[in-house]
């Protein structure tokens, strides 16, 4: 599993996704030193999708844990099947041989992985994605770096399990709140932002190559100048520009205007507070002047 520089360059490349050297960088050295990778950024600029990208570089499996408010070691680690082994209970009760003891009742047959234990138990180094830990409780966050720094875990029943790969950790935050300095500790820092307009033309023709070259650049300048409207409750994400290319050219579009890019705001903003602000700070007369503006391929 191991890359050089330039083949993680490329296989990023290969899946359409575009970054810049110092991103590339950095993920190159979490997995030289076998380091968790924790990125912060944004709503919506690519922060769970670099994880989903690693995996298939790496040709291995994701694992993906999804954080939220209340989520503990049970949904996380591991649980028990409570009721295959009320099952066992009750096929031998009748039996004249002793009853069934504790131990093989708690014993690997009965034990259900999540996600964490999944990862550290899985053959083939997989990616474990540990997606939006800014939601999760900070006592979770507690267990989660000791688990993240020894790689092992303790089940009462059945001792210590350690790491037969260390996985590829990829953490991902929206800055929803602080994390705490024990888990920043042990991982590799990436901060992730909305791509700029020339990545961002990148990103569509290698998402939907379909897309003509003005048509690309009009959507890169209308999706930069609804995220620099501040007000906004929720900016375009990438996936949600991506949405917007196909579907113009679903359309036969090869350029945008201030109409149409009216008629499909709703593939932009999804919220209807936002599309107000938008028609009366911006409006199809701001649409049209941003379309105006020159550079890049737009004249082509």
């Amino acid at each position: 599993m191991t890359v050089t520089l330039p083949e993680l360059k490329k296989g990023f490349e290969r899946v359409g996704y575009i970054c810049d050297d110092s991103t590339a960088l950095t993920v190159f050295l979490t997995l030289e030193l076998k380091k968790p990778l924790l990125i912060e950024g944004a709503p919506g600029v690519g922060k769970t999708e670099m994880g989903k990208v690693l995996a298939d570089i790496l040709n291995t499996n994701l694992i993906r844990l999804q954080c939220y408010e209340g989520l503990d070691e049970t949904k996380a680690l591991y649980e028990w099947n409570y009721q295959r082994q009320l099952l066992r209970i009750q096929m031998n009760r009748n039996l004249e041989e002793e009853q069934v003891k504790e131990e093989d009742l708690f014993s690997e047959q009965y034990l259900m992985e999540r996600p964490l234990l999944k990862a550290i138990q899985a053959e083939e180094k997989p990616v474990l994605l540990i997606d939006e830990v800014d939601k999760c409780d900070p006592e979770f966050e507690a267990f989660l770096f000791e688990v993240l720094s020894d790689f092992q875990v303790s089940i009462p029943e059945l001792g210590t399990i350690r790491a037969n790969q260390i996985p590829v950790v990829a953490l991902t935050s929206n800055n929803e709140r602080e994390l705490s300095d024990g888990l920043k500790r042990r991982c590799l820092y990436l901060c992730l932002d909305f791509p700029s307009l020339e990545n961002e033309v990148q990103i569509i023709k290698a998402k939907v190559p379909e897309t003509a070259d003005r048509l690309a650049w009009d959507i890169a300048r209308v999706v930069a100048r609804l995220r620099r409207q501040g007000d906004l409750r929720k900016k375009p994400s990438i996936a949600e520009t991506i949405d917007w290319a196909r579907a113009l050219v679903t359309l036969n579009h090869s350029r945008l205007d201030g109409k149409l890019v009216g008629e499909t705001l709703n593939l932009l903003l999804k919220n209807r507070a936002d599309q107000e602000l938008f028609r009366e700070e911006i409006g199809r007369q701001g649409i049209e002047e941003v379309l105006k503006q020159g550079g890049g391929e737009a004249t082509r």
